[in-house]
């Protein structure tokens, strides 16, 4: 009876029916029951208790241990760049870019933007200058081989004078276009000279402007592109004008030339320079016109070939330009720009 009673009325060992319900963490032995550790009741291991001995492999703690925190290098954003207080200079784009020129700087300083090739490049053109005058005289199949060296330098330095390079089809344009004119001064002759020179420059404004409208740039490069293919095929086809003069007049223009150039790169200031140069070149023109059948005039003649060479000279130190132009421009502009002057003023003294 008792052990029914215990068993009905008693609580089930182990369940609390208005209690918690028995769990390992909280579970214990009837009394009079051995006592046994409970390793559920500490999770954490709190409890006193023998230390438990792992003999297994472990970890190495010397390779793996934790980062100090005093060495953790916390995220640093990187610093933003520092303005300039003043703008940057670089070369001349057509768009986009608003930086400004050396050149640009130079007239904003007060100083001059025109840098003179130098005597290397007046050297070349001296070079140049006697190859024509040398070879007038022996024919103009003799003329046509420096003269074609001319119009090749005059139209690769037009272009990078006015910095559009490379420029493959626009210098091909302007060369190819004083090619033609020499062929058509060959063939038609001195007498039909102005004619064999004016019929290929119209028609290589237009064959310019045609491939200006193909192009797929921008309008307004589009018309710089236009204006720079246009004047270079222009030097690089009056260039012919040597092969229209008389073989007398080129040589007397290309020395002269040759001899104001030279001057001119002298280093003594520009007026004196100028003057100089001038007389330089009358001297030349005087010396060289006695040997032909010019005599006298020869001065005049070289005077006026060296006022359009000292323009050309001028026109390739113009922006402050680089080294390849002074080695182009610098080199051809002087004997390009001086040849209607040649032309013009030989048929005047003939």
């Amino acid at each position: 009876m008792s052990d029914q009673q215990s068993y009905e009325g008693g609580p089930h060992p182990g369940y609390d029916p208005y209690g918690q319900p028995q769990t390992p963490g909280n579970w214990a032995p009837p009394p009079g029951q051995p006592q046994f550790p409970n390793p559920y009741a500490d999770p954490y291991g709190t409890q006193a208790g023998p230390a438990q001995q792992w003999q297994g492999q472990t970890w190495d703690t010397q390779n793996h241990a934790r980062m100090p925190v005093a060495e953790q290098q916390p995220y640093q954003q990187a610093p933003a760049p520092v303005q300039e207080p003043e703008p940057a200079f670089g070369p001349a784009t057509l768009a986009g870019n608003a930086r400004i020129t050396d050149a640009q700087r130079a007239r904003l300083e007060g100083r001059s933007p025109v840098i003179e090739p130098g005597i290397q490049p007046a050297a070349l053109t001296a070079l140049l200058g006697a190859l024509l005058a040398v070879a007038a005289p022996l024919g103009s199949y003799a003329l046509v081989v420096p003269l074609v060296l001319l119009q090749a330098v005059t139209a690769a330095g037009w272009f990078r004078l006015n910095g559009m390079w490379p420029a493959r089809q626009g210098i091909a344009l302007a060369f190819l276009g004083g090619l033609v004119a020499d062929v058509a001064v060959l063939a038609a002759g001195r007498e039909q000279a102005p004619v064999a020179i004016l019929g290929p420059l119209g028609i290589w404004v237009l064959l310019a402007l045609v491939l200006q409208l193909r192009s797929h740039a921008s309008p307004d490069e589009r018309m710089y592109g236009l204006m720079a293919t246009v004047a270079s095929s222009a030097l690089a086809i009056l260039a012919t004008g040597y092969l229209g003069a008389s073989a007398a007049a080129v040589s007397v223009g290309a020395a002269a030339v040759a001899v104001a150039v030279l001057a001119r790169a002298l280093p003594m200031p520009t007026p004196v320079s100028v003057v100089f140069s001038l007389l330089a070149a009358a001297g030349a023109g005087f010396a060289v016109g006695g040997l032909t059948d010019l005599g006298s005039q020869g001065a005049a003649l070289g005077a006026g070939a060296a006022v359009c060479a000292l323009i050309g000279h001028r026109v390739a130190g113009y922006d402050y330009p680089s080294r390849f132009v002074h080695f182009t421009a610098g080199v051809a502009l002087p004997l390009a720009a001086a040849a209607p002057a040649v032309w013009l003023l030989g048929r005047v003294f003939a």
